[in-house]
């Protein structure tokens, strides 16, 4: 018999932002997504997204460190720990972000001197409250060689989407599919220095440090087609990908501030138990019949993603408990 290829080497992320604390609805994607991979046998790295840079927080990347570890999940790579595929710190990845834009320069990008604001938000991940109305085309008419014309003028440089419709099968969302042109429109990749946008920051993270999987909340789906499209130009192979339903406010709205105090750092000065929170976490989204306190690792033995409810969980005041 021939022999088989070694199977393909699970690796999964865990990617905080440091623009604020970590609060239970991320805490509820972590565990997710620490277990997908973990039940498998799989990699784990963690790696702070931190382009951008005006929302970012002083201590926010080593409290969402201590909140993770906090909660009993672990990783074999990042910024505390080291590993091959160092660095783990997005703003220490620049030179790998400028590059891969060079290369779209060649033909998918085009310089767009439109709203100062949508250049200034592309740093973000577009949530789906934030996605805004599709882009109208105004600059497409221009290439990367029109840049040069434009002397001082401010531009961000926005890549050019296909006009055909897009599939790709969600592990937790099912089927997808969308005309990224139509649908979404022309987005933005990097500003007029070179530094990135989220989209092409984080499929240049993921390739580079092999990520099979992208587990992450479902407000974030919209921006998979973007990926990859980028994807595509650059010519890479892309992960997995699972959007999980999040942890929602009464008003339907995607957990803030405006919903109480909700953050990690709150419950471990309270004192509250981490196997409590992830007890609840686990009952939340569907693991467990009951809220009885349970460790992250306790939750590995029989984890099956297709067990995740596909509805988003309703936070209501003082549920957590």
């Amino acid at each position: 018999m021939l022999e088989q290829p070694p199977a393909k080497k699970l690796i999964g992320r865990l990617a905080p932002s440091p623009t604020g604390a970590q609060h239970v609805g991320n805490a509820r994607t972590y565990l997710l997504a620490w277990l997908s991979i973990r039940s498998r046998g799989g990699r784990v790295i963690l790696r702070i997204e931190d382009i951008d840079s005006p929302r970012v927080k002083a201590g926010a990347a080593q409290q969402a460190i201590d909140d993770l570890r906090w909660l009993g999940l672990d990783w074999d790579e990042g910024p505390d720990v080291g590993g091959p595929h160092a660095p783990y710190v997005q703003t220490d990845r620049i030179d790998s972000y400028r590059e891969a834009l060079s290369h779209l320069q060649h033909a998918r990008v085009y310089p767009c001197t439109c709203t100062r604001s949508d250049i200034e938000a592309a740093a973000s991940a577009p949530h789906v409250e934030h996605e805004g109305s599709i882009y109208p085309g105004t600059c497409a008419g221009r290439s990367a060689i029109d840049a040069v014309k434009l002397g001082d003028q401010p531009f961000a440089w926005r890549f050019r989407t296909t006009d055909r419709d897009r599939d790709f099968e969600d592990r937790v969302a099912g089927p997808q599919r969308a005309n990224v042109r139509r649908d979404l429109g022309d987005f933005v990749v990097g500003k007029m220095d070179g530094s990135p946008a989220y989209q092409l920051a984080v499929v240049c993270d993921d390739h580079a440090m092999r990520v099979t999987e992208v587990l992450r909340g479902d407000d974030l789906l919209p921006s998979t087609f973007r990926q990859l499209e980028i994807y595509d130009a650059l010519g890479w192979s892309p992960p997995t990908f699972a959007h999980v339903p999040l942890v929602i406010g009464t008003d339907g709205r995607r957990l803030a501030k405006r919903h109480g105090d909700t953050r990690l750092a709150t419950l471990r000065q309270q004192g509250v138990a981490a196997e409590k929170l992830v007890g609840w976490l686990a009952w939340s989204c569907g693991l467990r019949p009951t809220r009885e306190p349970i460790a992250a690792k306790e939750l590995l033995a029989d984890f099956d993603l297709c067990r995740v409810t596909r509805e988003p969980f309703v936070l209501s005041p003082n549920s957590i408990g």
